[in-house]
């Protein structure tokens, strides 16, 4: 049986980090992997000397989305149009044509048409704070769960960070993550993701841990060499990455989850 699976993101890299690993070890066991993204990230930052002249920062972020989906094994890539909205607070928060700004209704019917089109079986989103409270992933939220309804889509996951499991390893590794890597105060993550009781699905990825660097890699205008994703070596990267995890919404499992497709019938 296969199924069709569409992930949701609000800027591109963001898929590599939060569903990377699913959406590989999706597509290497035969399914349709659908990435959908909200805006091109023209807000990122971005070292001088990066971008060619005459490019935009969210021209070089549409083509290095399309690298990372390579990489890992997406069929289809599509751009919902809107743009970046900034951090929380900006005033480009408000900006006309920007994902924050934007009609919930119109939105969610742009996205629930693809879901539609690819008769998905899955959508992911993130949960109801956006993971860290960013404008535009609290409107993923929003927009993805209102259009999973419109479309019927069967199954809607939450992708969330198990703030339990990267406690636990920080105190496992007080001295860091690697040379020069320096370990965060456990309690940065006090109000970032969600707590291990309220997740309903943990996916092992460690086999796709290679496929998601090489598409965090890609992001190469946000994500450099010597950032905390790539300088990790690579057991702690398996460590921190090499798990994703959702809450899964409306009828809950009986057991705890180790796919987003466990229990779903091949249409």
């Amino acid at each position: 049986m296969s199924f069709t699976l569409v992930t949701f993101h609000a800027h591109p890299d963001d898929e590599a980090i939060a569903t990377g690993g699913i959406m590989a070890r999706a597509a290497a066991e035969g399914n349709r992997v659908v990435l959908v993204v909200a805006t091109r990230g023209e807000l990122g930052e971005v070292d001088e000397g990066v971008l060619s002249p005459g490019k935009t920062l969210g021209d070089r972020r549409v083509l290095e989305t399309r690298l990372a989906a390579e990489a890992l094994g997406v069929a289809r890539v599509e751009f919902l149009g809107y743009t970046d909205s900034g951090m929380a607070g900006e005033a480009t928060n408000d900006a006309d044509g920007s994902f924050w700004s934007a009609d919930l209704d119109e939105a969610a019917a742009r996205l629930a048409a693809i879901l539609d089109e690819e008769d998905a079986d899955v959508l992911t989103v993130y949960d109801d704070h956006g993971g860290y409270g960013h404008p535009d992933h609290v409107q993923v939220h929003r927009v993805g769960v209102l259009a999973g309804a419109l479309a019927g889509t069967p199954r809607v996951y939450e992708a969330t960070l198990n703030r339990d499991h990267i406690k636990r390893l920080m105190a496992a590794r007080p001295d860091g993550l690697g040379d020069g890597i320096d370990a965060p105060d456990p309690s940065a993550f006090d109000s970032m993701g969600s707590t291990e009781s309220q997740i309903t699905t943990t996916v092992d990825v460690g086999d796709f841990v290679d496929q998601k660097r090489a598409a965090m890699r890609a992001h190469a205008s946000q994500i450099s060499d010597s950032s905390f994703f790539l300088s990790m070596p690579d057991d702690a990267f398996r460590e921190a990455f090499g798990w994703e995890w959702f809450i899964r919404r409306g009828e809950l499992p009986k057991a705890p989850e180790t796919s987003v497709f466990d229990g779903l019938d091949a249409g």
